[in-house]
């Protein structure tokens, strides 16, 4: 009895790859984009409150994110360009890229959630309002936007992490019109038949020899 070995066909060899190329692309582009876009809304919102206390009463105070600290948001914004970048560039330079994703995610996340406690801003917002330099805030308290600024970096760090496992089979942009300004070759002219009378005017005007001499 023959026992036959199944050989596997090329090209379902090379569909499990390309197709973990496309799905690392997808997920990529989605968490980098939606990890930026959480971010810079998260910096956007109240981070903490507390009450200053003038003229013997408690005057409120909130803080944004953006009042807390800035950084968040212009690493969101990093990281965004840096995952368009991932593809205008090849070989090292998409590493390099790529590498700066991940950093401007994980930059994303210590300073999310190093602002998360942060009091200074209030502090300031308390000196204006008492009049006081010494003064503080009291009753301190944080909202949870400072984590979801955090998540937004988990996610851009997620679409660095994914460029430098997978970028380097990731398309690029087509380099077409890098050459759409460069003079193409003139068309060399048919030689003229001498059995065809139009053909040797018409070379005669040209300023061509009619015997291709």
């Amino acid at each position: 009895m023959e026992y036959v070995t199944a050989v596997p066909h090329p090209r379902s060899e090379a569909a499990g790859p390309a197709r973990a190329g496309r799905l690392s692309l997808a997920l990529a582009l989605l968490s980098g984009a939606l990890g930026a876009a959480l971010a810079l809304l998260a910096t956007r919102q109240r981070w903490s409150q507390g009450t200053a206390t003038v003229a013997g009463g408690d005057f409120p105070l909130t803080a944004k994110g953006s009042d807390v600290t800035g950084v968040p948001a212009s690493l969101a914004i990093v990281g965004l360009a840096a995952l368009v970048a991932v593809f205008a560039v090849r070989r090292a330079g998409r590493v390099l890229v790529a590498g700066l994703l991940a950093l401007s995610g994980a930059g994303t996340i210590a300073a999310s959630l190093f602002g998360a406690s942060d009091s200074s801003a209030l502090d300031e917002k308390a000196a204006q309002a008492t009049g006081d330099t010494a003064a503080t805030v009291d009753t301190l308290t944080h909202t949870a936007w400072p984590y979801a600024a955090a998540a937004g970096g988990i996610l851009i760090l997620l679409a660095g992490l994914l460029a430098l496992r997978y970028g380097r089979g990731w398309p690029a942009m087509s380099g077409r019109y890098e050459r759409a300004g460069a003079a193409r070759p003139r068309r060399k002219a048919s030689t003229a038949d001498p059995d065809r009378p139009e053909d040797i005017w018409k070379a005669l005007d040209r300023g061509e020899d009619p015997t291709g001499a």
